[in-house]
């Protein structure tokens, strides 16, 4: 049994060898449909960013020379708004009236605030003296012509598509979105439609990993439910090994029933681990299988989806053309004492709150990791490590937000 951590290198690093060996799809797509794709080429500037110098308040541009010494009256030579050009040059003594996001004209080196002056018909008092450069942001400061902007291996989020946008690419080469298909696996599964045996449960666990697929930058590929019979196992797993991944849930486990590990091994797959020392979550399985990453996820629901988040993504990520994902775990203070037993890491639905600006964390009740409507009301985990399962009210935890929550 290893740490999470280590488990978490070895999917990446198994997922990186997966990749090289089947090269990756391309394709080039707006940028309206780029987000969450990661690019396959660099892209750089076709301009100067700004173009020009630009101011970054309304106001007055002016020499600075000229304010020495203040209040100081300068000739108002007319105004220039955004978009607009200005002709003129300012000499001494003069200003033009300027909007933010204009052109700063020629002659002029900074921009004093509106806030700071009495404008009249044909000139304007200033009362506050500037240096050179204030308030104007220089041409070519944020990107030069022909220098990269963003680099192939970047995720497109919101600001990566307004960059693209701001240098003309309407278009880039991206990675295509990883394939993963998705098998639930035993007997007490039934659709979703279904109405439930006394004995049986809904299939949550597809619904819930494809969720988590879409948000990690994958495509879902569901399967549908495999019973606890060897032949149907082994033909879905085989159908799932034409996707860019496969994710079993349910069957992992030491029970009787529990066939998926024997159902790989049949199908000639290496396994690199099969038990990690997590709670949720601990018989998460991990392997190869006809080139292909394989994982195996415990079939109760909190589990599934807490195992995903750990394991799910950096293997989404990897496949995906990009670096993985650290772990974002950041600090709170417990909101009461907590305490666990087994020498686990453990992974416990919780509710993050801001109290006075701190950041304050509290376990939710909850009945186990088949109790998913205790993880619908949680916006985080409470994260305790095995080497300190114990901590009083006050002290300070890791947490991991829930991503599609936080």
């Amino acid at each position: 049994m290893i740490s999470y951590t280590e488990a978490r290198r070895i999917v990446a690093e198994v997922a990186a060898a997966c990749a090289r060996e089947i090269p990756r799809r391309r394709e080039r797509v707006s940028l309206e449909g780029a987000f969450g794709q990661v690019l396959a080429e660099s892209l750089c500037a076709d301009r100067d960013a700004p173009p020009f110098h630009r101011a970054t308040r309304d106001g007055f541009a002016v020499r600075a020379a000229d304010l020495a010494s203040v209040p100081a009256t300068l000739a108002l030579l007319g105004e220039i708004r955004a978009g607009a050009e200005f002709r003129g040059t300012v000499g001494p003594g003069q200003c033009v009236q300027i909007m933010t996001g204009a052109a700063v004209p020629a002659g002029a080196d900074a921009v004093v605030m509106i806030e700071h002056t009495e404008p009249s018909a044909n000139s304007v008092l200033i009362q506050r003296s500037i240096a050179a450069g204030a308030n104007v942001v220089p041409r070519g400061s944020e990107a030069k012509a022909g220098a990269q902007v963003l680099a192939a291996g970047q995720r497109m989020g919101y600001a990566e598509i307004s960059t693209a946008a701001q240098f003309g690419h309407a278009r880039v080469a991206v990675f295509a979105r990883p394939r993963v298909a998705i098998l639930s696996t035993g007997d007490e599964i039934v659709s979703v439609g279904e109405t439930p045996g006394a004995f049986q449960i809904r299939n949550s666990n597809t619904f819930s990993l494809a969720a988590q697929v879409a948000q990690a930058g994958g495509v879902a590929l569901p399967l549908g439910i495999a019973p606890d019979e060897r032949a149907v196992l082994l033909r879905k797993i085989e159908e799932g090994l034409a996707a860019d991944a496969l994710i079993v849930t349910g069957g992992v486990s030491m029970g009787k029933y529990d066939l998926v590990e024997a159902a790989l091994d049949e199908l000639g797959a290496e396994f690199r681990f099969d038990a990690v020392a997590i709670r949720p979550g601990k018989p998460a399985v991990f392997g190869v299988c006809r080139g292909k990453p394989v994982l195996g996820l415990p079939g109760n629901p909190v589990s599934t989806m807490v195992t995903f988040e750990l394991f799910g993504v950096p293997l989404v990520d990897v496949l995906s053309g990009a670096p993985p994902r650290p772990l974002a775990l950041v600090k709170a203070r417990a909101g009461h004492a907590v305490r666990k037993k087994a020498a686990l890491t453990h992974f416990l639905p919780a509710e993050l709150t801001w109290e006075n600006g701190e950041p304050q964390v509290a376990e939710l009740v909850w009945q186990g990791s088949g109790d998913v409507a205790a993880l619908a009301r949680a916006n985080c985990f409470l994260v305790l490590p095995e080497t300190k399962l114990e901590f009083a009210a006050g002290d300070w935890v890791d947490v991991l937000p829930r991503r599609d929550r936080i």
